[in-house]
């Protein structure tokens, strides 16, 4: 007797993108060769295949991309209008939506997320932000980002962003800067590089002025060199807390500005009364979706200990439902580990939890034998002091704590060194606004998590970073306070 139904492979055509053997730098409206004819590869980590050759910028490339700014700034964007920016990031948008399959694919092939959650989440949200602040860039002066001043923009942005998310960390970045009169330079992740290269190609389609918009590809040296130079008026950094410090450091003293976001440990907070079935989906989708590399992710379960077996109960038998797999595969769940490097620290801090006593689960599943890949995994018996949880694993690794009053869920969401994201299941509306008002989190969701808007902002306390992105508190960011009318 079957037990149950069986998915019938479904996988989406890589045939709607040229990837091409090798990439340029995007400088000046155009794809130029690195001064150094320095490069390297980006792979597919779900099998390990090369896809492409990417161009390496040295400090001079990042040099002439600054130069394009500058000249993108003071000669044609600075100057425009309001109103004729905001077409050209309509212009964006739509195409962006028109290119939305090609875009999907290039996104999973090149990070390894799931096809359906590139076409579902990323690529719509991308597209979003450019409609969103689109409409803000003719009513600065209304956003009330300044008193009594109308708002000015700063002038040439460098902005450096993280491979979990690249064309959307990518739309959050470079909307805003362009709505409000700024050029940029964007520097990709080393391992996530080929959807900012499209999304260059797009720039051309709009026909958005030369200079406006550049990409200079590279690894850490090549941010370093971007954050360094003097003519970058602000930087916007996501990625590791670790780099994050060692960019203000650089930084300090200089008239730049900085807005970071950094890493995460949120806590996903379960009370007794809480639609049981619901917060498991929650859960999940806290945790586990993007393989875990979510800066804002739901790493910590906190559960109010009468209901904490239960609630583990549930949620093994759900992830023993998640399909892990090829990620250009429709009904896949879980995709691949975005890095080699990446996969080797979640099995380091997954080693040092089963080292600290913490018991492990993983989810019963057969893993493919190329690529990175790492199976969905709960810990119980988690005590604070755990290496899990109080490290960022960004991976699909979940702690389990228990807390028995409202007030120690609080003193334990709030016992960690980051400060970005939380969540909160119960049936109370009252219990939900006592424990949100008291979370020392830029981010808290309400019987949900991981639920992103543009009109929203995001950001952090504590290293988590400071500064917000989306939103009109993330224009703000990106202005000064010009001379009165």
């Amino acid at each position: 007797m079957p037990t149950g139904f069986e998915y019938a492979p479904a996988p989406e055509s890589r045939a709607v993108v040229d990837i091409a053997s090798s990439y340029g730098l995007f400088v000046g409206g155009e794809f130029v060769d690195p001064a150094d004819g320095a490069s390297f590869k980006t792979v597919n980590p779900a099998t390990g295949e090369r896809l492409s050759d990417v161009a390496e910028a040295g400090a001079a490339d990042v040099d002439a991309a600054v130069r394009a700014a500058r000249r993108a700034y003071t000669r044609v964007w600075g100057p425009m209008s309001g109103a004729e920016r905001g077409k050209y990031l309509f212009r964006i948008a739509r195409i962006l939506q028109e290119r939305a399959r090609e875009f999907a694919v290039l996104e999973t092939l090149d990070n390894g997320k799931p096809i359906k959650e590139s076409r579902d989440v990323d690529i719509p949200l991308a597209a979003a932000h450019f409609f969103y602040h689109a409409g803000w860039a003719d009513k600065l002066e209304y956003a009330g980002l300044t008193t009594s001043a109308r708002p000015t923009p700063l002038g040439v942005i460098g902005q450096v962003i993280p491979w979990n998310f690249p064309l959307l960390m990518l739309a959050w970045k470079i909307a805003p800067a362009l709505a409000t009169g700024n050029t940029v330079v964007l520097k990709p992740a080393e391992t996530t590089p080929l959807t900012a290269l499209l999304f260059a190609q797009v720039c051309q389609q709009a026909d958005l002025p030369a200079g406006v918009v550049n990409i200079v590809t590279g690894a850490g040296a090549t941010g370093q060199a971007l954050t360094e130079h003097p003519d970058v008026d602000k930087i916007a950094f996501t990625g590791s807390t670790d780099v994050g410090k060692q960019i203000a450091r650089t930084i300090a003293g200089t008239r730049k500005r900085l807005t970071l976001e950094l890493g995460g440990k949120g806590a996903n907070i379960v009370y007794d009364d809480a639609a049981i079935d619901q917060a498991v989906e929650g859960i999940v989708s806290g945790i586990y979706f993007n393989q875990g590399h979510v800066c804002c992710a739901g790493s910590r379960l906190l559960v109010q200990e009468s209901v904490a077996d239960d609630v583990v109960r549930r949620l093994q038998r759900r992830l023993g439902t998640l399909r892990v797999g090829d990620p250009m595969d429709k009904n896949t769940d879980v995709g691949a580990i975005n890095s080699a490097e990446q996969l080797a620290r979640i099995t380091a801090l997954v080693g040092a939890g089963e080292a600290e006593g913490a018991t492990r689960w993983s989810a019963p599943c057969e893993l493919p034998d190329r690529g990175y890949w790492f199976a969905p995994t709960i810990f119980t018996d988690v005590s604070q002091a755990h290496r899990v949880a109080q490290e960022e694993i960004f991976g699909p690794v979940l702690s389990v704590l228990t807390f028995r009053t409202p007030a120690e869920a609080v003193a334990k969401a709030n016992n960690t060194p980051y400060g970005l994201s939380a969540g909160i299941w119960s049936d109370k509306g009252s219990r939900v606004l006592w424990t949100a008002d008291r979370l020392r989190a830029g981010v808290v969701w309400a019987n949900s998590f991981n639920k992103f808007d543009p009109t929203s902002p995001f950001g952090g306390y504590k290293e988590s970073g400071y500064g917000r992105e989306a939103g009109r508190h993330g224009l703000e960011a990106y202005v000064a306070a010009g001379s009165e009318d």
